[in-house]
């Protein structure tokens, strides 16, 4: 869906890319929930401050949202607790990580990544306090991982499926199940970042990729005929909101 953004917002958005740009330079080559206290401090701050722009950007889209499509307040709420139900469906995986569906796919498909990377923040917040699933100190690698790249990743692969006239629904399944994997390909990259051993960064990242595969493969493909099953329940009983955002609009219904 469009968001137009006024100049003043633009420059907002524009500022808050400048620590997140020279957190990305100051990070040290050597060095999906990870736990608290898994990464070293100066990965921890560089990933929450890498988060800061794709937040902005999420809290001004949401924003308009609110402004212009009232509506969609209540399916952007479902979309939230939807990843709060899903993500904390923890399994363990690997030390110092879990296996679990992520939710934030479906609400990139109806919303854009934008609105899930703050709604993803809320959502691992809430699971640090209360369910002890994640942490504070890695607040901000979970969000990049599971509210930024995963739902990045969905959105441009719904888009690419339905240029390539592929049947909704099952676009919507590829893109749910792309993007949970996707946050566990981020997550290993995270980990092998701040964790590369003797045998260096890349033999460390095919390490925790290899072990995540094992779990987080079966739980992608879930995720995805779950996301085609809900999306089909929407279209039953939520067309008024969906014609809303431009999502049936935009199909052609």
């Amino acid at each position: 869906m469009k968001t137009g953004f006024t100049n003043g917002e633009r420059r907002i958005l524009l500022t808050s890319c400048i620590p997140a740009l020279l957190a990305v330079l100051a990070v040290n080559t050597s060095a999906m929930h990870i736990m608290e206290g898994f990464l070293p401090q100066g990965h921890a701050i560089a990933w929450g401050v890498v988060c800061l722009p794709f937040l902005v950007w999420g809290f001004l889209t949401i924003k308009k949202i609110v402004a212009n499509h009232r509506k969609a307040i209540l399916l952007l709420a479902m979309m939230g607790a939807y990843a709060f139900v899903l993500s904390a469906l923890k399994m363990p995986s690997v030390t110092g990580s879990s296996s679990h569906p992520t939710g934030t796919g479906l609400g990139a498909v109806l919303f854009g990544p934008a609105p899930m990377a703050l709604l993803g923040l809320l959502v691992l917040l809430f699971q640090a306090i209360l369910l002890a699933h994640g942490g504070l100190t890695t607040l901000g690698a979970n969000t990049f991982s599971m509210a930024i790249a995963g739902p990045m990743v969905s959105y441009g692969v719904y888009k690419l499926c339905r240029k390539g006239k592929v049947n909704r629904l099952v676009a919507v399944g590829l893109a749910c199940g792309l993007g949970d994997l996707f946050t566990y390909c981020v997550t290993s990259i995270q980990l092998a970042l701040a964790h590369p051993g003797q045998a260096g960064v890349l033999a460390s990242m095919g390490a925790f990729m290899s072990i995540f595969a094992l779990t987080q493969i079966p739980l992608a493909i879930v995720e995805g005929i779950l996301g085609a099953v809900v999306m089909m329940m929407l279209e039953s009983f939520a067309k008024p909101e969906l014609r809303e955002i431009g999502y049936l609009e935009k199909e052609g219904k």
